[in-house]
């Protein structure tokens, strides 16, 4: 039985239910498959980037660590959401979630968005020195430089959506104990309130309009300098390169950014849409990102691709084949 607190009129559920996609709880089974293959290769591809970076000390350059930290932030917004959306997806007994750990785990969702969001701002800032002022970017973006606006970014990260989760801590949630969704997100857990949310809606959606536009200025500001700062470099080989990276980071913003307002739009218009849909919808902004972004980084960043390729080559040469394997002659075979 789901826990509640009581004091008559201000019942409130302290215990809910997690279902996954509605319509499709009689073959919820058959979900694992895809959402395991899923999760392992986001796992697997953002971690050999990693590895790549960490590994190599050529690879030690501010551009390059901040596409590592990416990759990291990628894992842990995927292993908030798939390992419980698996055992949820497994079996009936593993649905159920407390407010405390529902609240947690919107916290953790929405925070490695937003973090996601201020890497891709420090590693615009990032470029924009290497391209804009290139003698200078060795003393500009240093070390410490760097650990700073890490920070800045996580602790900016938290001030966005600690106040969302802090209304939504306050809430009375007395309609219902079971929550159409496969994570805690903010909507799905307030549409279970019976008491006025239009204070969370209202600075939900202002964060949310606030944090998008207010980094889509900086990010758009940023690029048309660099842009036009690469198109007058004289060396066609250099210019080449400062664009290529300039494409990659471009091409992250857009999957970013594009799946995150998709979502958000179709979930306020299409109201006439089912659930599953919304819940899809969901999955799609959540980890369409951590598939792309090591994909991107790996084929289109010159240096981890070299890299990767080399490991690549490595892996292949130690694998024993049967035509490299020999058998002893009779003096070596022990008598």
């Amino acid at each position: 039985m789901s826990g509640w607190s009581n004091g008559s009129s201000n019942m409130s559920y302290t215990s809910f239910l997690l279902v996954g996609f509605p319509g499709l709880q009689e073959s919820r089974a058959l979900l694992v498959l895809p959402f395991l293959s899923l999760y392992l290769v986001i796992i697997s591809a953002n971690a050999l980037v990693i590895h790549t970076v960490v590994a190599q000390r050529s690879l030690h350059q501010p551009m390059h660590l901040l596409i590592a930290l990416l990759l990291a932030v990628n894992i842990c917004a995927a292993t908030t959401v798939v390992p419980a959306m698996l055992l949820s997806f497994s079996t009936l007994s593993f649905n159920r979630i407390s407010l405390a750990r529902c609240l947690l785990q919107m916290f953790c969702i929405y925070f490695f968005i937003v973090f996601d969001c201020n890497i891709l701002l420090v590693m615009a800032l990032d470029r924009y020195v290497a391209i804009c002022h290139p003698l200078r970017y060795p003393e500009i973006v240093t070390g410490q430089l760097l650990a700073g606006l890490v920070g800045a970014a996580a602790a900016r990260s938290t001030c966005i959506v600690a106040p969302v989760v802090a209304l939504a801590s306050r809430v009375r949630f007395c309609r219902s104990h079971v929550i159409y969704h496969f994570a805690c997100e903010h909507m799905a857990l307030m549409k279970l309130s019976c008491g006025d949310i239009s204070l969370n809606k209202t600075v939900g959606l202002t964060v949310r309009i606030f944090n998008r536009v207010l980094d889509m200025i900086l990010l758009g500001a940023s690029y048309s300098r660099i842009i036009h700062a690469a198109f007058r470099i004289s060396s066609g080989g250099t210019r080449s390169k400062a664009l290529n990276t300039c494409g990659s980071h471009l091409l992250v913003i857009f999957t970013v950014y594009s799946s995150t307002m998709s979502s958000s739009i179709v979930y306020r218009v299409a109201r006439t849409a089912s659930q599953d849909v919304h819940n899809l919808l969901s999955a799609f902004y959540l980890l369409l990102p951590c598939v792309v972004n090591p994909i991107i980084y790996g084929a289109r960043t010159k240096e981890i691709r070299q890299h990767l390729t080399t490991l690549f080559q490595r892996t292949q040469l130690q694998v024993p084949t049967e035509k490299h394997l020999s058998l002893p002659s009779q003096r070596e075979i022990p008598g």
